[in-house]
């Protein structure tokens, strides 16, 4: 039977956990730092930190013990956030190495390096090849995903055959899982669509109504597309749920931890004061600035980013921001992605 570790007992690695462990085909386990939230899995299949109030399925097992978790492993899953991705994946590889095939759930860059994930697995397991190397996102709020509710996802991988065995595993009655060869996209995806949540969350925060919002969404996706294809990643994928799909579930809902984070901002309140009565990780903040700094050296225009970096990290306010993006020089919709879009395939 195949075998499939999940690294991370945060919400997103336990809901995709419970998701295969329902199925009952594949023999899952979930690794847990903490000794007492593996136990409190395995006892009463909650995990009342990370997804209050929702029950999991009793085939999920759970353990602290990185070993066993990772022993006869055929995939390996990585739900760990992005500043801690690299130093888990340093004590994973050390046990499991190249042999097994790996999927990363984080939806960030790595602040000090402003790598992706699976630039962060290419470096870290030695000879992985890259048909190893797949990524899962899409718009999956993750208490939603547990409970059961029509959902989808893509799986990115370089390699289409990998990407298909992992689509099977991943698809469930309620959880459709669809395939991509973009990987650098689908990251790209994953990482800025937090960006967007943190300002759409502002404008609900300040109190703007519904055509703010729109704005900021659309404005934001064109955003997400000019940065991506600098990178080498393919505009249709923006139009899937890499793009489109997962910033408007980000952007949209109460569960998104960047949207909330947003709206306390517009609030009036300050990030620090935010980010430190929250438990689970709000991935824009961190990932906002290498974001912008990647765009910068590569001449992207990026007036939603930039501002989100002035609020989050320089001290700036949300009235500061406001009053810049709409004193900004008006412009073509597609500035900076024309040159990139294949008119004749996408028609």
């Amino acid at each position: 039977m195949t075998k499939l570790a999940f690294v991370g007992a945060g919400s997103w690695g336990t809901a995709t956990a419970a998701l295969v462990a329902r199925k009952g085909e594949y023999e899952t386990i979930l690794w847990a730092r903490r000794a007492e939230l593996a136990e409190t899995i395995n006892l009463y299949h909650e995990n009342p930190e990370y997804l209050p109030d929702v029950q999991l399925p009793e085939e999920l097992e759970a353990t602290n013990d990185l070993e066993k978790a990772l022993s006869g492993a055929d995939i390996i899953v990585m739900g760990v956030p992005s500043h801690g991705f690299r130093s888990v994946l340093k004590d994973v590889a050390e046990i499991a190495g190249r042999g097994p095939c790996y999927t990363s759930l984080t939806k960030g860059l790595e602040v000090d390096t402003r790598k992706r994930m699976s630039q962060v697995l290419s470096e870290e397991i030695d000879g992985i090849a890259d048909s190893c190397i797949s990524i899962l996102t899409g718009p999956n709020l993750a208490k939603e995903v547990v409970q059961g509710y029509p959902a989808a996802s893509t799986v990115a991988c370089k390699d289409e055959s990998t990407a298909r065995r992992l689509q099977d595993i991943f698809h469930a009655p309620a959880f459709r899982c669809y395939t991509n060869t973009d990987v650098v996209g689908c990251e790209l995806g994953g990482a800025f669509k937090n960006v967007i949540a943190i300002a759409a969350g502002m404008a609900d925060g300040i109190g703007f109504g519904d055509n703010t919002k729109a704005t900021v969404m659309t404005r934001g996706l064109a955003e997400m597309a000019r940065f991506s294809v600098k990178f080498g990643a393919q505009p249709l994928t923006f139009l899937g749920l890499a793009g489109v799909g997962d910033l408007m579930a980000t952007c949209a809902s109460p569960q998104s931890r960047n949207h909330s984070v947003g709206i306390e901002l517009g609030k009036g309140r300050k990030i620090n004061e935010i980010i430190s009565s929250m438990n689970m990780v709000a991935e824009g903040v961190k990932s906002c600035k290498p974001i912008l700094e990647l765009g910068r050296e590569a001449g992207v225009w990026m007036p939603i980013t930039e501002n989100v970096v002035k609020i989050c990290h320089e001290g700036y306010t949300v009235d500061d921001v406001v009053t810049d993006l709409l004193s900004r020089e008006i412009r073509s919709e597609f500035a900076g992605i024309e040159e990139y879009l294949e008119i004749n395939e996408i028609s």
